[in-house]
């Protein structure tokens, strides 16, 4: 399924977007040295619920997964990287959270997903890691455009994080949202340009580069949910919900305050 959207559709989509990034500001402020996971998926939900916005998660039961997911939001911590599933976790000093978020509003669904160390004491690392993520999505977007193929946009993000010194997992990656979380087409992290579905106005792409340390490879963790890296090593994950647009792409889960 690909939902293709009338320009006159935007403004819906920029609410659902703006509303997921502010969301996110304002957990990652709230995510402090003390804070239980649990505690910020209560937050989660208190806002979303607030905003009369839908969760798009809570009833999440793809076949990935041991569904369904029952978290308002994914709490990915230091070697997870992927549908981390919230738990009685205290963050501490120095770790590596990434918060992983998407809401529908007015039918129409936004998907983001931030990381940052938590406290005082970064490991040079960890910087490293989610600037590598972070870079390879503005590059993703830059390139995207009408007449410009997934396969352009797997290749841009694979290029800077193989660049960076990083092996890339093409498991899971970028896609399509719309009236539904996840559509196609899919937006593999890495790839050959040239190749896959031709970007049209109206379509709405999920780029979200993700890396770990010094693999490739993934473990499922019991909970059946958390996906880590299969070495213990730490992990980044950014996210942003796009609007291929006449001109390029418009960065839909900006914050509104920004």
């Amino acid at each position: 399924m690909i939902d293709i959207f009338d320009p006159s559709d935007l403004p819906r989509a920029r609410v659902t977007g703006a509303l997921v990034a502010d969301i996110l500001q304002t957990l990652k402020a709230r995510s402090v040295v003390g804070t239980n996971l649990l505690d910020i998926d209560r937050w989660a939900k208190a806002m979303i619920l607030e905003a009369g916005a839908l969760s798009c998660y809570v009833d999440y039961a793809p076949s990935f997964g041991r569904g369904p997911f029952g978290h308002y939001i994914c709490t990915s911590v230091n070697d997870a990287v992927l549908h981390g599933l919230p738990h009685d976790y205290t963050l501490v000093d120095g770790d590596l959270l990434s918060l992983d978020l998407a809401v529908s509003t007015g039918g129409i669904v936004a998907d983001s997903a931030i990381s940052f160390v938590v406290g005082q004491t970064p490991r040079p690392g960890d910087l490293a890691l989610i600037t590598a993520t972070e870079q390879a999505l503005k590059a993703a977007i830059a390139t995207a455009a009408p007449g410009v193929r997934t396969g352009d946009l797997s290749h841009t993000i694979g290029s800077v994080l193989t660049g960076a010194g990083y092996t890339v997992n093409t498991e899971f990656g970028g896609h399509g949202v719309g009236s539904t979380m996840h559509q196609d087409p899919h937006v593999s992290n890495n790839g050959k340009p040239g190749r896959g579905f031709t970007l049209r106005p109206g379509l709405l792409l999920a780029l979200e580069p993700w890396v770990m340390a010094d693999t490739d490879k993934l473990v499922t963790d019991a909970d059946g949910w958390t996906l880590k890296s299969a070495t213990g090593c730490r992990t980044a994950h950014s996210e942003h919900t796009i609007a291929i647009t006449e001109d390029g792409a418009e960065i839909l889960t900006l914050p509104s305050r920004a």
